[in-house]
């Protein structure tokens, strides 16, 4: 195979899955919307912790462009708005599950540090 014949990684179906779970935080949201269905944005906050609010309506903007999450906004005052997983978006769990089992099982000294029901 000559070089020229090998496609960037973005072309490829691998390179598209990554492109759109990767980033610090897009994992983790995806989780938490698995686990609590329906969640506000900031009890989603609450539950990730050391985010920041820009990087966190970063990364909810970038999952809802690529289809992996539903944003419904109510008309009230306060605003109200929650965050859902899409059939794509819910479709991406098996995969993330899979990748904490490996981690789990490559790192078995972390699995202490965290409740498995929530995160794997």
């Amino acid at each position: 195979m000559k070089k020229s014949d090998l496609k960037p990684l973005i072309d490829t179906p691998f390179g598209y899955t990554l492109s759109l779970i990767s980033g610090k935080w897009k994992m983790v949201i995806l989780y938490l919307l698995d686990e609590y269905k329906v969640i506000r944005y900031n009890e989603l906050q609450r539950k990730i912790g050391s985010i920041t609010y820009k990087m966190l309506s970063s990364q909810l903007k970038e999952l809802e462009e690529n289809k992996l999450i539903n944003r419904k906004e109510y008309p009230s005052i306060p605003p109200k708005v929650e965050y859902s997983l899409t059939k794509k978006g819910k479709s991406l769990i098996p995969i993330l599950d899979e990748m904490c089992k490996w981690g789990s099982k490559e790192r078995p000294d972390l699995v202490k540090y965290i409740e498995l029901d929530s995160i794997c």
